[in-house]
């Protein structure tokens, strides 16, 4: 060993070998109830989900899903099991997804509606109606949602 790896007291240096390993693709998600299933004053709760294989890349954020899996406890090593003691986090193994997907082709406006829209479009402040609507049950904070709402529009 080398002055250094004796001075840190390291007994060599670790290679991947990308030859002789199997990458497999991972995705883990956190999924969060409904806004409208949340009780009044709650935190909506979330979860997280581990999807392996083809179930990768189905989940993007905002979309409402379906997910079945199994529920498992998160596996802890090393001091993380022994500082965990008997509390354990949980995931969900995810076997089977639907996504709900958005059928924006067939949304239809009543007259009232398309009135309003045309209303806001017109009357020059659409900015900050837009900025209002961003998580109404968030009193005040429009600096906060107008960034909100550049970034959301901005990408």
């Amino acid at each position: 060993p080398s002055p250094e790896c004796k001075q840190n007291n390291s007994k060599g240096q670790l290679f991947l070998s990308t030859r002789a390993s199997k990458f497999l693709p991972f995705q883990e998600v956190k999924i969060q109830e409904m806004a409208d299933q949340v009780p009044v004053g709650h935190i909506p709760r979330t979860l997280t989900v581990h999807c392996n294989g083809t179930l990768t890349r189905q989940i993007n954020p905002g979309d409402v899903v379906d997910i079945g899996g199994i529920f498992l406890p998160t596996p802890y090593t090393g001091f993380k099991a022994i500082r965990a003691g008997l509390l354990t986090d949980t995931y969900l193994e995810a076997q089977w997804v639907n996504q709900h997907k958005k059928a924006y082709d067939s949304l239809v406006f009543d007259a009232k509606t398309f009135r309003r829209i045309e209303q806001h479009k017109h009357s020059g402040h659409m900015y900050e109606y837009l900025a209002r609507s961003i998580a109404p049950e968030i009193y005040g904070h429009l600096d906060v949602k107008k960034a909100l709402l550049l970034l959301l529009i901005g990408g």
